[in-house]
């Protein structure tokens, strides 16, 4: 399974609910999961970012370890819903610099989000359970990115309108170049 790129319009569509968990679901939820453990950076993973309309993403915050990537669990969110978020903080590194954001369908870019801390959010499992957790911190954060995913937003759109700059990666010198726009 292949992730869509910018400028591919299905990443500006809002998504569709999942009327019903089928085999068809099932499929593109496993499909999806192999493009998530595949991908060099990826926490998370929204319908959209393969080219779907429906309302469905995957989380995994422990792979952002590399070395990590075959037996971690990957959490299904499906018809998300965010009950409740708590107050919007900039997020820092442990040395005190702004922690940026990337996005699969983006390649090299990164640039700086603020999120709520923590959220309350109902969604479904993949076998159709229903729930209702609060998030904090870092899953906090990835499951925000998703959600926006599933409103067409992108966290390109995040940083600017929150009047952050990007930035490109320029992986074999190990550093970041501000975007001009």
């Amino acid at each position: 399974m292949n992730i869509v790129y910018t400028p591919n319009p299905v990443l500006l569509k809002k998504t569709k609910p999942v009327e019903k968990i089928t085999e068809e679901i099932l499929t593109l939820i496993e499909e999806m999961k192999g493009a998530l453990r595949e991908s060099d950076i990826g926490v998370g993973l929204a319908a959209p970012q393969v080219g779907s309309t429906l309302q469905i993403f995957l989380v995994s915050p422990q792979l952002a370890d590399k070395k990590n990537k075959d037996g971690e669990k990957i959490s299904v969110f499906i018809n998300p819903k965010i009950i409740s978020k708590s107050r919007v903080k900039k997020t820092k590194t442990k040395k005190g610099k702004r922690k940026l954001e990337g996005c699969l369908s983006i390649p090299d870019v990164w640039g700086p989000v603020t999120r709520s801390t923590k959220i309350s959010l109902r969604y479904l499992d993949e076998k159709g359970n229903p729930h209702q957790d609060e998030f904090s911190g870092f899953m906090a954060t990835i499951i925000q990115h998703e959600m926006d995913h599933l409103d067409g937003v992108l966290f390109t759109q995040r940083v600017l309108v929150q009047g952050g700059k990007l930035y490109r990666e320029i992986a074999e010198e190990k550093r970041f170049e501000e975007i001009e726009i």
